[in-house]
C-alpha cells in the first residue's frame, strides 16, 4: 500500500474521522489519477466504473440538456467526493458529466470496491450517509432557486456570493466579482449567456453594476439584495 494514498485520503473531509483500519482498507483499493485543466474525468450517462476523491486541483460537475445548456450542480476542490451516488442505485450509470477546472490529482476507488467496502465497514457508510444528506440540502436549495427566483433574482444574488469581500462587506463599498465568463455564470444559475448579457446590461443601466473588461464591479449591494429576493 502507497502510504501517499493513505495520507491524501485523510485528508478528505468526509473520511476525518474514520477509523485508521477503515481508512487503510480504503487506500488498498484507490488509485491515483491525474487530469489535465479541461479534461473529462467521467461523461453523463456511461456506466458508474469508479467513486472518486478530489486531492489536488478543482472540478466541476454539470448537466447537460438536449439542447447544449448547461447546468452546473457542483465545484469541487481538495476533498470532495464524486459519484459516490450512482453505484447504490439500480442502473449504476453517471448521473452528470466530470470536468477538472485545473490540473488536478483525484484518487479512483473501483464502484464494486466501493460497495464491499460500505458493506464491510459501517463507519464509512455512516460517513457516506451524512453526506447524502447534505448533498440532498444542497439540491433542494438549488431546485427552489430554479423554480422560485427569476434569472434576475438568481444572478444578484450569483454575484453577491461571489464578489470579493463576500456577504460581509460594507453596503456602499464597490467589490469586485472573481473572474467568469458569462457562459460559466449562465451554468451556475441555470440559464444561457444571452440572457446573462442582456441581465448584466439591465443592472448597468439600474446603476448596480458596471462592467470593465472582464470585471464586473458592483457598486450597490443594498440594490443587489433587493433583487436576489425576488
Amino acid at each position: 500500500m502507497d502510504e501517499r494514498t493513505v495520507q491524501a485520503l485523510r485528508r478528505v473531509p468526509l473520511f476525518s474521522g474514520l477509523p485508521e483500519r477503515v481508512l487503510r482498507r480504503l487506500a488498498e483499493v484507490a488509485v491515483r489519477r491525474e487530469y489535465a485543466s479541461g479534461e473529462t474525468v467521467i461523461l453523463e450517462g456511461e456506466p458508474c466504473r469508479y467513486v472518486y476523491f478530489v486531492a489536488e486541483g478543482e472540478a466541476r460537475v454539470v448537466r447537460t440538456a438536449s439542447d447544449g445548456r448547461e447546468q452546473v450542480l457542483a465545484r469541487l476542490g481538495p476533498g470532495g467526493a464524486l459519484n459516490t451516488v450512482p453505484p447504490f442505485l439500480p442502473r449504476r450509470v453517471n448521473h452528470a458529466t466530470v470536468q477538472a477546472l485545473t490540473p488536478a490529482v483525484l484518487y479512483a476507488v473501483p464502484a464494486p470496491d466501493f460497495l464491499r467496502l460500505v458493506d464491510e465497514c459501517p463507519e464509512l457508510a455512516r460517513v457516506l450517509l451524512e453526506d447524502f444528506a447534505r448533498r440532498l440540502d444542497r439540491l433542494s436549495h438549488l431546485v427552489e432557486d430554479l423554480s422560485l427566483r427569476t434569472v434576475r433574482g438568481r444572478l444578484a444574488r450569483f454575484l453577491l456570493e461571489h464578489a470579493e469581500g463576500g456577504k460581509g462587506a460594507e453596503a456602499g463599498a464597490a467589490t469586485v466579482v472573481r473572474r467568469w465568463t458569462q457562459e460559466e455564470i449562465a451554468a451556475q444559475i441555470g440559464t444561457v449567456r444571452e440572457v446573462v448579457a442582456r441581465t448584466l446590461r439591465a443592472f448597468a443601466d439600474a446603476g448596480l453594476l458596471k462592467i470593465e473588461g472582464h470585471r464586473i464591479i458592483l457598486l450597490d449591494r443594498e440594490g443587489l439584495e433587493m433583487e436576489a429576493e425576488r
